[in-house]
């Protein structure tokens, strides 16, 4: 079954032709679409509800704590354009807080994929697990990464690439400028692996591990703030584990007096460009070598 909140005019349309009896507007009322979406997955559908990831996340978060969370039901969030991708719309639309609000939640599984082809092959290997899931997917259409090449696997990371000076950990769209930024240190005799965390809960805590273990030096880039997300679940196998990892956490501050704009104008206010990052990243090197 597929639901919208009256959102995803000319995207939901050939569903809604091709399968009338399983599509449903319910109207500007996402915490109705959830308590709809339970009652639902109580009675053996699996229903997938649609909206803008503010939206699916902020305005019906009771309801999915107390519906599909708790009584581990097969309801499927979708919200469409993490970050600041409807940064034109204003602060309602900045979803930047949605990924830390469901990790939050034991039972809830939480996706964000990085790019179309991931997306494919992550909804083929989870559309009928148990319990709830969260997808955040972005609303534009980009080129495949070469690197990824469709790969997703439950609890588990991708390497994008390798490198021994520093490890990039991403997730989402902000996986390309990630990748952008090691070849960018690469030209500076800096070599930067790049991994991409497309499952944040379950999370690859034993992967991350290791691979943190490798490198004196590590960041997180998400279009998220700062806390309660990649970041967060870095720093926390950091801590929990004790490692001798030097750890830069690179997102969203605060947005308070930066009000619209499209999604580089933000980044750019938000000092999340390459060569802000670049410039933080090479003195993190010739400092960390003398640190560690």
């Amino acid at each position: 079954m597929l639901l919208t909140g009256d959102l995803g005019y000319t995207v939901l349309e050939p569903f809604a032709q091709q399968f009338p009896q399983r599509f449903y507007n319910v109207g500007v009322a996402e915490q109705n679409m959830v308590g709809v979406a339970t009652g639902l997955a109580e009675a053996g559908y699996i229903p997938f509800v649609y909206s803008i990831a503010t939206f699916a996340s902020l305005r019906a978060y009771e309801f999915i704590r107390n519906g599909p969370m708790w009584q581990r039901l097969r309801v499927r969030i979708v919200g469409i354009g993490g970050g600041f991708e409807y940064g034109t719309l204003g602060l309602t639309h900045y979803a930047l807080e949605d990924v830390g609000l469901f990790r939050l939640q034991p039972e809830m599984t939480v996706l964000v994929p990085v790019d179309g082809g991931q997306v494919a092959t992550m909804l083929r290997k989870t559309w009928d697990k148990p319990g709830p899931i969260y997808y955040r997917l972005s609303k534009r259409d980009l080129p495949l990464i070469e690197e990824l090449a469709g790969k997703f696997t439950l609890g588990k990371a991708e390497m994008l690439r390798r490198g021994k000076d520093i490890l990039g950990i991403t997730m989402g769209t902000m996986a390309r400028q990630t990748l952008a930024m090691a070849d960018r240190l690469a030209a500076s005799g800096i070599s930067v692996g790049v991994m991409a965390v497309a499952s944040l809960a379950p999370a690859p805590l034993g992967q991350l591990k290791r691979e943190l273990e490798k490198v004196g030096i590590a960041f997180t880039l998400e279009a998220h703030y700062k806390i309660g997300g990649l970041g967060t679940l870095v720093a926390e196998i950091v801590a929990d584990n004790d490692l001798p990892c030097l750890l830069w956490r690179c997102g969203v501050e605060d947005h308070r007096g930066i009000h619209l704009g499209d999604e580089p104008y933000l980044l750019k206010q938000h000092q999340l460009t390459e060569a802000r990052m670049i410039k933080k990243l090479v003195t993190m090197v010739k400092e960390g070598k003398k640190r560690w």
